[in-house]
């Protein structure tokens, strides 16, 4: 008898979660970050599916039901945001269509959008300086927003009577204000779709990765507010500046994720990691600055019944002893230049670990290549379990017979 969607959900479910909790499953959980790869698969471009939902849908729904990872991704978060995008006139992102061609990803313009002597105005009142500085520097149709007073003195009372609101009356400040109709209305066609998505995939069979996004509380001020040169220089010359301003990043990341995750129903938050590897950092700015506040961050999401699931980008080797430092079983950190035979080492009984088939295979090599990868990383890091096969990164490179080897390979070799 074939299996129903509900026994393939539940059998998939579970074979993620047991290797999150370290046991053995029946065989290795293979998911992936697919990116752009859907589209290329269905000869589509970049700029078509980042503009068009139906597109995009049609585009994943066919890598899912083509390659039946263990567990899909909602794409319509990162990849459906053209409109919004344009409605915003966002300056911090290129993406085809507005600034790279159709068939690129999106990239991210580096830039100081928090001036070294803001640090004080942030932590004073993050909300002020969020409108009144930096979205204007970041939403290019939000720039009127920087005509605006202090927020905490545009209701004054005399005699009762506010008397703060003339700002409003300013022709580009109403023009400014009609961007938050406008931008609403295209999160709310992104909010409709990927509800939409993730009930279908249910019912397909297929849970989610993950419910919910945050970040390191440091590479969120590197990311969007300081850059890295700004960020670089105040490790030396702010690093007390440093620490305030992760303190109360860490906060706000974690109220994202725990809203994100009541609103999904799925305890798996995603935390891609930028800058703290190897080559930005000394360990000892990694012990003070970065780590404090992750970590504090994964803590209270485990203490919440989530699982942290950070993707540490680059590589973080040197890391893995301080990385050790959470409660068993209870998250996944995929890598993507880390040295994972040591990763299993060090972390195989504390931590599930995801990754690494290089892009670099993926991309420019054989099936026979993929697959000989694929092995020594099932024999190594899948040893006992606690392991789920992926990429390095996303597959937006990726050739499709080396995909369809790295699935083929896992489940006919991967089963224990």
């Amino acid at each position: 008898m074939s299996k129903t969607p509900e026994m393939l959900y539940n059998e998939r479910e579970k074979r993620v979660l047991d290797v999150i909790a370290l046991k053995k499953p029946d065989r290795i959980p293979i998911m992936v970050m697919f990116s752009f790869f859907p589209a290329k698969y269905s000869g589509m471009t970049t700029e078509e599916v980042m503009y068009d939902p139906d597109k995009l849908w049609n585009a994943q729904w066919k890598v899912m039901t083509d390659f039946e990872q263990d567990m899909e991704q909602n794409p319509f978060a990162l990849r459906f945001t053209g409109p919004l995008l344009e409605a915003l006139d966002f300056k911090q992102l290129k993406w085809p269509g507005h600034g790279v061609g159709p068939n690129y990803s999106y990239q991210f313009v580096e830039g100081e959008y928090m001036a070294a002597d803001e640090y004080d105005h942030y932590l004073l009142d993050p909300t002020d300086f969020m409108i009144r500085k930096y979205w204007p520097r970041i939403f290019g149709n939000m720039k009127a927003l920087e005509k605006l007073p202090p927020l905490h003195n545009i209701i004054t009372y005399s005699m009762g009577v506010p008397t703060g609101f003339a700002i409003f009356a300013a022709p580009d400040v109403q023009q400014a204000l009609d961007t938050f109709k406008k931008a609403g209305e295209k999160s709310a066609q992104l909010a409709s779709y990927a509800k939409s998505f993730s009930e279908k995939t249910k019912e397909a069979g297929f849970p989610l990765q993950t419910g919910g996004f945050c970040q390191a509380p440091f590479d969120t001020l590197g990311d969007y507010f300081r850059g890295m040169k700004g960020l670089m220089l105040d490790m030396y010359r702010r690093p007390d500046k440093i620490v305030k301003a992760c303190e109360k990043l860490f906060h706000f990341m974690l109220e994202m994720a725990l809203n994100a995750a009541k609103n999904t129903g799925n305890p798996r938050i995603f935390i891609p990691i930028h800058k703290g590897i190897d080559g930005f950092m000394s360990e000892e700015q990694f012990k003070k600055l970065f780590w404090p506040t992750l970590r504090d961050l994964m803590i209270e999401l485990i203490n919440n019944g989530l699982t942290p699931c950070p993707l540490w980008e680059g590589n973080c080797t040197s890391r893995l002893e301080i990385i050790k430092d959470i409660p068993a079983g209870k998250a996944i950190y995929s890598f993507e230049a880390t040295d994972i035979f040591k990763a299993k080492e060090v972390l195989g009984d504390t931590v599930c670990i995801r990754g690494n088939v290089p892009a670099s295979i993926l991309s420019t090599g054989t099936p026979d290549d993929v697959r000989a990868y694929c092995k020594k990383l099932i024999d190594v890091a899948g040893r006992d379990g606690g392991y789920i096969m992926d990429a390095s990164t996303g597959l937006d490179d990726a050739k499709v017979e080396n995909v369809k080897a790295m699935f083929d390979f896992t489940r006919e070799y991967g089963a224990y």
